[in-house]
């Protein structure tokens, strides 16, 4: 169609097909349709490239999420800012992470995961937490109630439940029993926790930071480490002291779980 205008120019009408990049937004509900098409282009981009949605429409990725082929995700997962997902990795239902980079064949079920790394083949969850500056090992088990800030977990190492390590160090295959924390703050500065490789560490330890536990030492149940542990020793008692270890690490109260 044309038309003069007054001035004596003519305007041109041309047509095309709107895929909704030119849809306007004057409210909240139009925003909320818009994000809503976008969505379900972005998803349906994903899933083509090789990556399984068990329901679409509750998969919440912002544009920078990076995903390999072969990924499983759950229903109600959000994955926000420049978070990577390697091939193989299951993220379950009911999990958030932000910023952070998952490796491959990993397991995050109804978990948070705030810009951390996680590598291959680790689990983390159900109900777990890794705050800010947490890095997992390959292979590591991270169990529910488990939480992390500021923590490096080597290879290997089983955290699985009811417990809690910030600003903290631990070696490779490493145990962490129930209801074990770092008691990293000391109302003025926060204090490092470094535990050495193949550590067993019982029930309701409480490592007191400032602390080192040496390679291949073990605590007692409900034992409260206020100092070293040398390699080897075992910790027992409140405040812990030293012994040697006996053969069965449950012989002591150990009662550590793997």
């Amino acid at each position: 169609m044309r038309l003069a205008r007054e001035d004596g120019r003519i305007v041109s009408a041309v047509g095309f097909d709107d895929d909704g990049t030119f849809d306007g937004i004057n409210d909240r509900a139009q925003l909320a349709q818009a994000e809503w098409a976008l969505r379900v282009r972005r998803n349906e981009a994903h899933m083509r490239a090789g990556v399984t949605m068990r329901d679409p429409s509750t998969v919440y990725l912002d544009w920078d999420v990076a995903l390999d082929p072969d990924i499983v995700l759950e229903p109600n997962v959000i994955l926000r800012g420049r978070t990577a997902i390697g091939a193989g990795s299951v993220i379950g239902p009911a999990t958030t992470i932000v910023e952070s980079t998952i490796g491959r064949d990993c397991i995050v079920w109804a978990s948070v995961v705030e810009r951390s790394t996680v590598e291959d083949g680790a689990s983390i969850g159900p109900y777990s937490h890794l705050r800010p500056g947490t890095h997992v090992g390959p292979g590591a088990e991270v169990g529910n109630f488990a939480e992390l800030k500021n923590t490096r977990l080597g290879a290997g190492v089983k955290q699985h439940h009811v417990s809690y390590l910030g600003d903290a160090e631990l070696g490779d295959r490493t145990n962490v029993g129930a209801g074990t924390i770092t008691a990293n703050w000391d109302g003025r500065t926060k204090n490092r926790t470094v535990v050495g490789e193949g550590v067993f560490l019982g029930v309701d330890t409480m490592l007191v930071a400032p602390v080192e536990v040496g390679d291949g030492a073990r605590t007692g149940a409900g034992a409260v480490v206020t100092r070293n542990v040398p390699p080897g020793k075992l910790a027992v008692g409140v405040p812990a002291r030293i012994r040697e270890p006996r053969s069965d690490p449950t012989a002591a109260g150990g009662g550590g779980d793997s």
